[in-house]
């Protein structure tokens, strides 16, 4: 088997302007560049924190908590997802692929710093590079935007799967939660970007190289980020891969209309002025809206309107 390619975190200009007609070679540039910083940008840790997270979000997808023998996760970034699940009791064994050099080997370091037993490999979601009948679980946390063939990938996902084996893909946005998280998110980019070049608030303003390496990543966010959902559109495309028991759940409405602002802000500000403080004060926010979200608008409101969707289905037996 060839050895996978190395992370290439330094893109020249050349590479970024191709990045623009090719989405695959764009993913790979733009997580490699952002795969050392990732779990900073997004305040991702491996603690209570996330752990309670990430098996609320795969239990209110799945309806179980496991445990599952030996997982995978799809497009895995740092491992945020499999590696919280592992640690939740959720998961015993793992493996994790990303198109990316540099999130794998991010991800498969923190599953060492960890002492969890997780290998890795460098893999194209549309060709998972496993056997038929390898995992009783495939997960996979804010992944299928970036996948241009989500049906091929979804075949795939069930090829590699268990009979009986499930999958669930957890935070990808909605056709409606975009639109109004983009556009939040644009709106507070420009704002604090244009307040902290005022005299008395210019020690808030980001040094520009930074202000401009982040303009080039959000250029390209453009580019990997390929798709919305309707939660009805992502069920058909499970069933028509092959998948029973198939249904897709939503979340995140009043948490996502503070979080996006609170995290573009983050991203626009020096670091050193947000402390702990300010730290704790945003996830409880978060935390107390998302009790909302769950308990009292999803009750209410339609949950094509939320933005998170989740979905889940197994392998015929």
């Amino acid at each position: 088997m060839a050895a996978d390619p190395r992370p290439h975190p330094h893109a020249t200009a050349e590479e970024v302007e191709a990045a623009y007609a090719d989405p695959k070679l764009a993913n790979v540039l733009y997580h490699d560049w952002e795969a050392d910083t990732y779990d900073e940008k997004w305040s991702i840790s491996y603690d209570e924190r996330c752990i309670t997270y990430a098996t609320d979000r795969f239990r209110a997808a799945a309806g179980d908590a496991g445990p599952y023998g030996h997982a995978l996760e799809l497009g895995c970034g740092t491992g945020f997802f499999l590696l919280n699940l592992m640690q939740g009791g959720v998961v015993d064994r793992g493996s994790v692929t990303d198109l990316s050099p540099g999130m794998v080997e991010v991800a498969t370091r923190n599953a060492a710093s960890l002492g969890l037993p997780v290998d890795g490999r460098v893999a194209d979601a549309e060709r998972i590079p496993y056997d038929d009948d390898t995992f009783d679980l495939v997960v996979g946390h804010a992944v299928l935007h970036h996948i241009p063939d989500v049906p091929a990938a979804l075949r795939e996902v069930l090829r590699v799967l268990k009979p009986g084996g499930r999958f669930v893909f957890a935070g990808d946005p909605t056709n409606i939660g975009n639109f109004y998280a983009r556009r939040l998110g644009r709106l507070t980019w420009w704002l604090t970007t244009n307040v902290t070049k005022l005299g008395p608030l210019s020690s808030w303003r980001r040094p520009q190289a930074e202000l401009d390496e982040s303009s080039r990543a959000a250029a390209l966010e453009a580019v990997v980020d390929l798709h919305t959902f309707d939660p009805g559109e992502l069920e058909r495309y499970a069933r028509r891969a092959g998948a029973v028991d198939v249904r897709a759940v939503t979340d995140e409405l009043s948490a996502a209309l503070f979080g996006w602002p609170v995290r573009t802000f983050e991203a626009a500000v020096p670091r050193d002025k947000l402390g702990f403080g300010w730290a704790m004060f945003a996830y409880r926010t978060w935390q107390r809206l998302s009790w909302v979200d769950e308990h009292v608008l999803s009750r209410v409101l339609p949950k094509e309107i939320f933005y998170n969707v989740s979905v889940t289905g197994r392998k015929p037996v």
